[in-house]
């Protein structure tokens, strides 16, 4: 399903919507081109499930991954634009932190690691301000 999203504000509504749905075991999946959105949506969802607006959510493009404790269980945002492909995630202890809630920028780096019952949002630029999410997954969850 399709979303608009005209300004940050519609995005921010969005990542609360997400935190409100999200438990333990889930993969919210971002993707899209640089400058997509990616990084705004996930900052947003950490400080819609952390209950903190004023949260600092650094960029995990260097250090991969960030976590964060939250009163839905520990969330693990993970950037693999720099990751060469899967090989590399059983580094970052993919397999035991999947079972808490991830959310991946780059997703497509995941290969065969991909969550099955994950969450994808496609996001793209509609304007300077706007973005689109095309969603999947969570069947029945978001509606």
């Amino acid at each position: 399903m399709r979303h608009p999203l005209p300004s940050l504000a519609a995005t921010h509504a969005l990542a609360a919507r997400l935190a409100a749905q999200v438990r333990p075991g889930d993969a919210i999946l971002l993707e899209g081109p640089l400058g997509a959105g990616k990084s705004a949506l996930a900052r947003a969802f950490l400080r819609a499930i952390t209950g903190d607006p004023t949260l600092e959510v650094p960029s995990p493009t260097f250090t991969l991954v960030q976590s964060y404790d939250t009163p839905r269980g520990p969330v693990h945002h993970f950037d693999l634009w720099r990751l060469d492909g899967p090989a590399a995630l059983a580094e970052l202890g993919w397999d035991d932190l999947s079972r808490d809630i991830v959310l991946v920028e780059w997703p497509d780096r995941l290969g065969d690691l991909r969550p099955p019952e994950s969450l994808t949002i496609r996001l793209e630029a509609t304007g300077p301000e706007s973005r689109a999410a095309d969603i999947d997954g969570w069947p029945g969850r978001l509606a």
